[in-house]
Parts: C-alpha cells; structure tokens; sequence
C-alpha cells in the first residue's frame, strides 16, 4: 500500500502539490471563525449539580446576579477611604451603569472591606457569553473607563472577576503564543541545520508546515468546531503549534532518514524516495494513527475544555500524517539529491555511526543489564507520583500574579474573606411555598461548618418557592481547603434541609469540586480505552499478541516516571500546591501516543532487521544502530519544542512544556533506545508470538531448493 502511495507521488509530484494547494485554498476559504470560551462552568455537563445550581439561580432570581466583573477602588496612597473617596467610588459606579457598554447588564455599589482600604463595584454581564470574546472586550471597555473616570479623584480602579481574568488570559495566551512559535521555530531550524548541514532541508519542513498544513489543520478544526458545537480554549492554541510543528518535523526526519538511506544503498534517487515511503510509511501511519486515537478518546471525557481538545489535535496529526507522506515525497523528489543537501556531502557514504553502533552492541551483549537500568530508573522516578496533588485554579495557572485580574485577587482576599469573591449560592427550592421560619435554623447550620466565613440571610423568589442563600467560606475559591470545606456544605445542605425541599449548592468552588469528579471519572474511562487502542495499533502492526502488553507496559511506566518527575520538581522542588488538574491527562495522552511512536519505529526497524535472517539479539543491535540516530533526532527536537511552552509565563504551560518533554526524552532515550529493543532482545522469537513477523520470508529460489532437497532424500 505505502509502496503505491509513494510511487503515485513521486511519479505525478507536480499534481500532488497542485492539489495540496487547491484543496487548502478552499478549505481556507470555507472555513469559518474558530469561537472561543474560557468560560469554566462550560466544562461540565449538566448533569452536575454545580451547573443545576446555577440553572436553578438564573431562572428563580434573573435579577440577582454572582459579579462577572469586580472594580476594585481603593487610593493611590494606599490609605484608608474617606467618606469623599467613598462617595466617589459610588459615582463611578453609577457612571458606568450609565454607559451602557455591550453585555453590560448593571452595575452596582459593593460591600467597602472591614478595614476600610478598598470598595467594591458590582458588575453583572449577559451569562450567554460567559466566556466568549464579546464578554472581554466588554472587560476591556469597563477597565479603560473605570481608569479614565478616577482621574482628577485620589481613587485607583481596578477590574477583577472572571470576565478580566478572561481578558488577561486571552492577552497572556496570545503573548504565549508568539513566544512559543518563535522558540519551536528556532529550535527546529538549528536542529536540522546541524543533523543535515543543508539549509534547503532545514528550511523546507518549517515552511510546508506554515504555508500549507497549518492553515489546513486550522481550517478543519474550524469547521469541526461548528460542525460539532466545540470552542477552543485559549491555551489550546499554544499547544497546537507545537504539536503542529513538532509532531509534523519528526515524521519528516522519519522519511528523510530513511530517503538518505536508501541513496547510500545505491538506490536511484526517485525509486529511493518510493523505497522510504514503502518502508516507513507503515510506521508513520501506525504511529499517526496511535496519536490520534489518543487524543479522540478525549471525546469521552466529561469535561469540556478536554472534549474540544481531543479533535483539534487529532486532526492537526492527521494532516500531518497526510503531509509526510504525499507532500514532503512530492516536493523532495523534485529536487536532485546534490541540491537537496546542498553543501553537505555526507549523504553520499555510509556513516560508521560508532556511537549508535556501541551502543546496539551493549544492548545485544547485555540485554537483561540494559533492560534492568532503564527500568530501575523509571520505577524510582515513578515512586514521586504518590505525592500528586491536583490544583483547579485555571485563571492562575494560565497567567502570571502580576496581571491586573490577579493582582484585584489577591488584594481581595486579605482584605474581604478569600471567598468573598466568588461566594458559594445554597439554593433551596420546593414544589410549593417554602417555609420561611425553618431558614434561620437552617442558615445556622450551614453557617456552623467548620471553613464557612459568614452566611447572609435567604433571598426568595418572586413565587416563593426557591431560596439563595449566600455562604462566603474564608478560603479562595480554587484552594484545597475549599473543596473540603464544599463537600462538608453539600453534605449538611443535603442532609438538613427543610422538609419537601431540595438544595443544591453552586459557585465557583462548587464547580471546580464538580470537576475534580469529573476528572476522576476521565482517569477511568479515557486512560484505559486510549491504551486499548493504541494496543490494537500494535498488534496489527506486528501481527502479535505478546509484542503489544510488553511494549504498553513500557509506555505506561514512562507515564509513571514523567508523572513522578514533574511531582519532584513543581510540588517539592518549587512549593506548588499541585499540579494543574489536567495535567495527567493531558501528559498521559502524549507521553503514551508518542511514546508509542518512537517504539513503533524501533520495533518497526527490529523487525525488518530480523527478516534479513538476523537473530533477535543481533536485530536489536542493528535496530539501535540504524533507528537509533533517527529516535535521537526526532525526541530530540520534539522534546525541545514542547519545552518551549515554558517560555509562557504561566504555571499550567510551564508545567505542562516540562512533563511532556521530559516524557518525549524519557519515551526516546530509554524506553525507545533501550528498554524496548533490549526486551525484545531477551524475550526473542515468542515476542513475535502467534505470527512469525520476525522470521525471514523464504524466497522463491530458497523453497525450490529445499523441494529439490526433500526429493533426494526420499530417493
């Protein structure tokens, strides 16, 4: 098959790359605008009683509102407030009411703190665009105005609240972005400078990437995202970039390796390019495919923000996978070897590759040795997973303390209760008229939970049948102590509410609690169905049972070590409460995806070495010496594109650029390089086991001469 593909290509490469741009330009065309959210209540389906909460709240009290927005006014000198600063604040207020900017609903005087330093402006904005881009450019026009309304006052204003965390992630995220394409391009260009010494190679997958499969991916996962309903978060951009460029430059040195291999053979340079297409395309493709599956089984989790990933990246891979290999064989069959590599000429000899060489000797000497180090090493590091500990502050996690929103925060939690910001809403609601004189009772024993700051005084609706009661807990509302403190809410909200009623109980903690089920719940579902797939994968790569449990294994105890690694260094090392709370999955999906790919490739590579009559230990050998240099290269610059996620200036980025690196290494330098080969080495021909992929195929002369053997000996 990949043989045919590779031959159409390089026989008609004009039309392929005709068609590369015609089916772009009217995918481009087509496509339309990609919607955005950094909504988190959107993340969760409605079958959690953080969104029934917040449904109930909305349809019994429209009125009523939690802030989307918060203007912080306290005075320049950082002094007490007067009753002239007080007043002043208040006219602010009302002039921004007044104003009437977009999505804007009201805005109202708030609460001044108990020590008298800062006052609050109550916003509340349409809940249909929680999240979207009209809903932050409203946050910018409010923050603007508030700035331009204090001047000539001895007042600062300052926006807080979701609504300018959205703005300030957005801005975050869009600064994330330029650094990290400028880092990956860097990065990639160097790279293969150095391992081709030829700018035309260096230069060409970068710009094919650019020019053509990133403005087709992007273009697709539009469509999809409209097609499907999704929107993409704003840290998703980031990562797809990366994934892009990274992903797409490993299959790229994949074939071209494997082209330059077969010119050193003697191979006539465009039958070399249909040789490396037919022998590499099976691996490209098994690993695109073992990507992809990964990251489609984010459509099974229960959290929004992950259910639109999941596509995005699958059919940035895909593209990507069609790209290496029409494309790329197309445009470099057009262009001589000799310019190709232009000035190097090491493409012409075989190099000794002493280092691979030694290395696959090891590896068929001491097999059992190699296979035991490298995976002491990952069970030690695997041991730091047992201090994983989850964080949900996304807004945090996604920009840095200094951003306005941030800093509002942070002011707003030693000044009012750390909850005051985002309070928890106990919703009590019934058939029928609610019993007014059983709330106070109730109110004290909510109010009597160990964690619970202050509770105020339930509102009714207009048809008396709900009550809001507002719990203000003393801890931020993303902290582990306010989870614990919610679970206690809930249980006494549940367990005493009055007779004939129900409460659920909502907020911001209540969600982020929400999640932590769900991401639990994405844990049970998610990492076992991906594995399953991606052993489905394996085995029809190889035609084997035994191959695919030793192999997931090795992958999964690289999981286990990256997970641990990160723990040691965010959670010891820098004092981090935890690690973001997608984190796991987000690193198991790429360490296992592409980890499987770099074993698909070597065990690819020991199989083929294994047909030529080698035996298992000698194939090893070979496998390393040969598929060594190429696993090198590709985990080299995959794992430093995703590093440069760390160049964000955010902690969920920075720890996710470091876990996914160090998982690409982990996944290339010792499962790949040692640990897979070096087993297979040990377990030999019963790896292989119920298909004989490793023996080599009799050829026509051989049977003839073994009939012709068999007849004398019966004569």
């Amino acid at each position: 098959m990949f043989h045919r593909i590779g031959r159409a290509v390089v026989r008609h490469p004009l039309w392929t790359i005709v068609a590369w741009v015609f089916v772009a330009a009217a995918v481009v065309a087509t496509a339309p605008s990609l919607p955005s959210s950094s909504d988190q209540s959107s993340f969760l389906p409605k079958s959690y009683e953080s969104i029934q909460a917040a449904e109930l709240q909305q349809s019994a009290f429209p009125s009523s509102f939690t802030p989307s927005a918060i203007v912080l006014y306290s005075r320049a000198d950082g002094g007490k407030l007067s009753p002239d600063d007080l007043k002043a604040a208040a006219n602010i207020t009302t002039q921004l009411g007044a104003k009437k900017i977009d999505q804007v609903e009201q805005v109202v005087p708030g609460p001044p703190s108990k020590d008298g330093r800062y006052v609050m402006g109550l916003v509340s904005m349409n809940d249909a665009t929680a999240g979207q881009p009209k809903q932050m450019d409203a946050a910018k026009a409010l923050r603007n105005d508030a700035k331009e309304l204090t001047k000539g006052t001895a007042l600062d204003a300052r926006l807080g609240g979701s609504a300018a965390q959205g703005l300030d992630q957005q801005e975050s995220s869009n600064r994330a972005n330029v650094l990290t394409f400028v880092g990956t391009f860097a990065i990639i260009l160097i790279t293969l400078l150095i391992i081709f010494r030829s700018p035309i190679l260096a230069v060409l997958p970068l710009l094919v990437l650019l020019a053509l499969v990133s403005t087709t991916a992007n273009a697709l996962i539009a469509d999809a995202s409209k097609l499907f309903g999704l929107e993409a978060n704003s840290s998703i951009s980031a990562l797809l970039i990366v994934v892009l460029l990274g992903v797409g430059t490993d299959y790229y040195l994949f074939l071209m390796f494997r082209y330059r291999e077969r010119l050193r053979a003697g191979d006539e340079p465009k039958q070399a390019m249909i040789n490396a297409v037919g022998r590499v395309g099976e691996a490209i493709a098994s690993a695109a495919g073992a990507v992809m599956i990964s990251f489609l089984a984010l459509l099974l989790s229960t959290l929004g923000f992950l259910k639109q990933m999941g596509p995005a990246l699958a059919i940035s891979v895909a593209v990507t996978l069609i790209a290496a290999l029409t494309l790329f064989p197309a445009i470099c069959s057009l262009i001589p070897p000799r310019a190709l590599f232009w000035p190097s000429k090491a493409w012409q000899k075989e190099p000794t590759n002493a280092r691979f060489a030694a290395l696959g000797r090891g590896v068929q000497r001491r097999p059992g040795l190699y296979a035991a180090v490298s995976g002491i090493i990952m069970v030690a590091l695997a041991l730091g997973t047992l201090g994983f500990k989850a964080t949900f502050d996304l807004a945090a996690g996604s920009m840095p303390d200094t951003k306005e929103s941030m800093v509002v925060q942070t002011e707003m939690q030693s000044a009012y209760s750390a909850g005051a910001a985002e309070p928890t809403s106990v919703l009590v609601t019934s058939g029928s008229a609610i019993d007014q004189a059983a709330l106070p009772a109730y109110e004290k024993k909510l109010a009597a939970v160990d964690g619970v700051a202050d509770v105020a005084p339930a509102a009714l609706s207009k048809d008396g049948k709900t009550a809001n009661i507002t719990v203000t807990l003393k801890y931020g509302s993303a902290t582990d102590k306010a989870l614990e403190v919610i679970s206690d809410v809930r249980q006494v909200a549940h367990a005493e509410a009055p007779p004939n009623t129900k409460a659920l109980v909502g907020g911001m903690t209540s969600i982020f609690k929400d999640i932590n089920a769900a991401v639990n719940h994405d844990y049970r579902t998610v990492f076992p169905l991906a594995a399953l797939l991606i052993m489905v994968i394996l085995g029809l790569l190889l035609r084997s049972v035994v191959a695919p449990w030793y192999l997931m294994a090795s992958v999964g105890l690289g999981f286990a070590a990256t997970l641990g690694a990160t723990v040691l260094i965010f959670q010891k090392g820098q004092g981090h409460s935890g690690l973001m709370f997608m984190l796991p999955v987000i690193m198991y999906l790429f360490v296992v995806a592409i980890g499987t790919d770099y074993n698909i490739l070597m065990i690819s590579r020991l199989r083929e070495e294994a047909r030529e009559g080698r035996e298992p230990r000698e194939a090893a050998s070979m496998a390393v010496r040969h598929a060594g240099p190429t696993v090198a290269a590709a985990g080299f610059i995959l794992a430093a594109t995703f590093a440069t996620l760390m160049l964000a200036g955010n902690s969920l980025l920075t720890e996710m650029g470091f876990a996914v690196s160090f998982g690409i290494v982990v996944a290339a330098f010792v499962m790949a390089m040692f640990f897979t080969p070096a087993l297979t080495a040990l377990i030999g021909h019963a790896a292989w086991w119920p298909g004989a992929q490793d023996r080599k195929p009799p050829t026509q002369h051989a049977q003839a001469e073994e009939r012709e053997l068999d007849l004398s000996a019966k004569s």
